[in-house]
């Protein structure tokens, strides 16, 4: 499986950017895809997931209500659809597959097979 993270760029807050991931190599829908962040001198954060099969979706609280992750099957990409952008959501994007994800490792970034190569998201106050 080979993913391709883009869509990261310079805004500012307030502003919005949509972050795809193309999978290759593989059906989307049958693996579990989630965003991950880093922000310069801290550890991967979990950002957001979207289940394989029934497409289940889970977020860190600090989005919730801003990003959305959604998957589109024909294009066998995966989104993140980032709203109302704060500075402290500067960080490398970075989107993460998984055939066998269950539900308590959602937000450990060992439970993923697969990265993409990141995206960088810079938001100006």
């Amino acid at each position: 499986v080979q993913l391709q993270a883009s869509g990261g760029g310079l805004v500012q807050a307030g502003d919005s950017l949509r972050l795809s991931c193309v999978v290759s190599g593989r059906t989307s829908g049958d693996l579990s895809v989630a965003w991950f962040r880093q922000a310069p001198g801290k550890g991967r954060e979990f950002v957001a997931a979207i289940f394989r099969n029934y497409g289940r979706t889970y977020y860190t609280d600090s989005v919730k209500g801003r990003f959305s992750i959604s998957r589109d099957r024909a294009k066998n990409t995966v989104s993140l659809q980032m709203n109302s952008l704060k500075p402290e959501d500067t960080a490398v994007y970075y989107c993460a597959a998984s055939s066998r994800l269950i539900l308590s490792s959602i937000e450990v970034p060992s439970a993923y097979n697969d990265w993409g190569q990141g995206t960088l998201v810079t938001v100006s106050s």
